[in-house]
């Protein structure tokens, strides 16, 4: 053999054991195993190092394991009351207070207080003066906020059947009064698109609450506003009360229009947003578009989630559920892992930590004062 093809042979014997040794390294038998998904146990740390703020909770029942958990996770509550006369837990007000400030008194500085007042006496001739004293009793009590609640264009009529709209004039005086009071106003005005459309659980994750709720559906009910005009109602209160502090709870009911809700921030400085129950929306859309909406409004969306502790609540699968919650939306904002959420692939915006930050933390302590 000539010394040619031998050279030749070597460098044939070279190319293929670099094919070999290329192939085994991306081999699936051989690869290293993919970086795994951030565990709950290690979401819940990250989370709890920010000493978070759940801005938007209901809780009406607690226990040593609830109090644990808010003291593991280093959290803070604030713990939001509506009056519903489709629930009994729910159907007074006094009650819910009373019960309200027991937990509070208890939970060792971990849970605070937004209270409400009661939309159904609305025809009454003393509503107003009467919801003002009340609020102010519970203000000097320490509550730090007041909800209005989707009653206002959903549910409640004047004495000629007209269902009333959040900028009613029975509704300025206590509109100036939170304001005066340095206090926050949070309002869960409207609902969902799907509340006044067909229901089809296959397109919107909230289509099984109002098949449960039928209430709250819309659809075809006589005289009821849309979903447009509460909306707008809700922007005169932000452009009439501009010293008003306003957060939109639920991402103001705009979870499928970032684009819109964005202008609405853009225009009323004083108003800013929630997430509570409404993470599906976020977690299920476009990755770079929430993304870089929660990029441009870093400073006027604030964390909340909507859990609830019921009277009749097993504590410790509630607490279970919390956690799981907590986790899983971590994941989402903080990391840009992809996981699954009750079926659906949800990829994390892995938003920087400043943001985090402000979403978590400091942006409720803005918007609510009073939250430590």
């Amino acid at each position: 053999m000539t010394l040619k093809k031998t050279r030749f042979l070597f460098i044939v014997l070279l190319a293929l054991l670099a094919a070999a040794l290329s192939f085994w390294s991306w081999h699936p038998r051989t690869a290293q195993a993919a970086p795994k998904n951030t565990s709950e146990e290690g979401a819940l740390k990250a989370f709890a190092a920010l000493h978070p703020i759940d801005a938007h909770v209901h809780v009406f029942k607690t226990a040593p394991e609830f109090q644990a958990m808010l003291e593991q996770e280093q959290l803070t509550l604030l713990n939001v009351l509506v009056v519903d006369d489709t629930w009994a837990p729910r159907n007074q007000l006094q009650p819910q207070i009373d019960d309200a400030w027991k937990l509070v008194h208890s939970s060792h500085g971990h849970v605070f207080l937004c209270t409400t007042f009661d939309g159904y006496k609305f025809n009454a001739p003393t509503f107003t003066q009467d919801s003002v004293h009340q609020i102010n009793r519970d203000f000097q009590d320490g509550a730090i906020a007041v909800k209005i609640w989707k009653t206002f264009g959903m549910e409640i009529k004047d004495n000629n059947g007209k269902y009333v709209l959040p900028d009613d004039p029975k509704l300025k005086a206590i509109y100036e009064d939170i304001a005066q009071h340095d206090k926050t106003l949070l309002t869960h005005l409207a609902e969902p698109d799907l509340a006044w459309e067909p229901l089809d659980v296959k397109k919107d994750p909230l289509a099984q609450y109002y098949l449960e709720n039928p209430q709250w559906h819309m659809l075809n009910k006589p005289g009821v506003p849309s979903k447009k005009a509460i909306l707008e109602a809700r922007d005169r209160v932000l452009e009439q009360n501009p010293k008003l502090r306003v957060v939109g709870v639920h991402l103001a009911s705009m979870e499928k229009d970032l684009d819109g809700l964005g202008r609405r921030l853009d225009k009323y400085p004083n108003f800013a947003v929630d997430t509570a129950a409404r993470m599906e929306y976020l977690m299920y859309g476009d990755p770079e578009k929430v993304r870089a909406f929660l990029m441009k409004y870093q400073d006027r969306v604030i964390y909340g989630t909507d859990l609830d502790v019921n009277p009749d609540a097993d504590v410790q699968k509630s607490v279970k559920e919390w956690k799981e919650t907590y986790a899983n939306d971590w994941r989402f904002f903080a990391t840009d892992e992809t996981f699954q959420v009750e079926g659906h692939t949800v990829h994390g915006v892995k938003l920087p930590k400043d943001i985090l930050q402000k979403i978590y933390r400091t942006n409720a302590q803005h918007w609510i004062r009073g939250l430590p």
